[in-house]
């Protein structure tokens, strides 16, 4: 008999997380396995499930309620689906829904797999998500964590039974020919304060003192889209910051980039940085917690790493880049021999088997 895997998340919005989990739900689904997938409520623009998943929403639209009812009520929600479904494993990612998932499952005969994707210093920041987080999750039949520094956060009930999966890239982003444009630089994530976009536009402008014709391209929408394209306006860069938007076609966007720019604050395994380093973009990053951009690039290796807030350091590195080509071609010929590790089939490989070390 095929084992049921239920999986959990709050939307599945075009954002890192909700990517990975709705990929690896539809690569179980070509393992072999049942699929049901929850989320609290339905958005716009979702990615793609495979027709054969069963899916269910906790509530028909996103209902504005206390964080005590709406917890609540939601996990109520979820418990029952659980009971008619009777899943052998949950798999959840994100705070509020590990702690659902957790709280839904008690008593059950169901397991669960709480994934964490974000800093924990923020994620689970505040006197009761700390608490929740340091008490509940341990709870927890296993544990997926994206970095080191993530996993030391927590307790060592729940690390003892964790383990580490980096994200994967699609297989798309291996087949990429790249033509770079000269001194086009690429920007890619949510237009969120998290981003720090104003740092990267700030270093920029004094980029382009030094070389006028540079462009910057970033993708991605967000609620900090009329803030950032004010702080463009207003520094007189509306000719060579451009706001794209989002793209359904990021591969051909990373095709032509000369070097990739990412100036997080903070970070779980980020997505864009790993797609621009599997195709072979010469990449420049903060060095921001929670660990996962230093496990993606190591410091001249195959990237540049910039301490996190430091426009000084940040245009530095952009104008070292620029001015040395054979840099930018030691550093995309050695993102492209790392590349194997975040391979679709080997990531699946390891969750498929982390799987089964939980559900027996």
């Amino acid at each position: 008999m095929n084992r049921k895997i239920l999986f959990y998340i709050n939307t599945i919005v075009r954002n890192g997380a909700e990517r990975v989990m709705t990929n690896l739900a539809n690569q179980c689904v070509t393992e072999g396995y049942e699929v049901v997938f929850v989320t609290s409520y339905s958005v716009l623009n979702e990615y793609k499930l495979e027709k054969s998943i069963h899916r269910f929403n906790l509530e028909s639209k996103e209902e504005k309620q206390s964080f005590i009812k709406r917890n609540y009520l939601r996990v109520l929600k979820l418990r029952k689906i659980c009971k008619q479904e009777k899943p052998d494993i949950l798999i959840s990612f994100m705070a509020e829904p590990n702690f659902r998932s957790i709280l839904a499952t008690l008593g059950l005969k169901t397991k669960v797999i709480i994934s964490v994707r974000n800093d924990p210093n923020v994620e689970y920041r505040g006197k009761l998500f700390k608490l929740m987080g340091k008490i509940l999750l341990p709870l927890a039949d296993g544990c997926v964590f994206q970095t080191h520094d993530a996993k030391k956060w927590f307790p060592k009930k729940l690390q003892s039974k964790s383990t580490i999966i980096v994200n994967a890239v699609k297989d798309e982003f291996y087949d990429v020919k790249r033509n770079p444009q000269k001194h086009l630089m690429i920007s890619c994530g949510r237009l969120e304060k998290q981003k720090n976009y104003p740092l990267l536009i700030a270093a920029f402008g004094e980029v382009t003192k030094r070389f006028p014709d540079a462009m910057l391209y970033i993708y991605g929408t967000g609620s900090c889209m009329s803030e950032i394209q004010k702080k463009i306006t207003d520094m007189g860069l509306k000719n060579s910051v451009i706001l794209k938007g989002q793209t359904d076609n990021v591969p051909e966007a990373l095709a032509e980039a000369d070097v990739f720019l990412m100036t997080s604050d903070y970070e779980g395994m980020p997505n864009a940085l790993l797609e621009a380093s599997v195709v072979g973009v010469p990449c420049i990053a903060t060095d921001c917690p929670c660990g996962g951009v230093k496990m993606i690039l190591t410091d001249k290796e195959n990237g540049l790493l910039v301490p996190v807030g430091d426009k000084k350091s940040l245009v530095k590195a952009i104008i070292y880049l620029i001015d040395n080509e054979e840099e930018k071609k030691k550093y995309s010929q050695s993102s492209k021999n790392r590349a194997r590790q975040y391979q679709s089939d080997i990531v699946l490989n390891e969750w498929i088997d982390y799987i089964k070390s939980i559900v027996g």
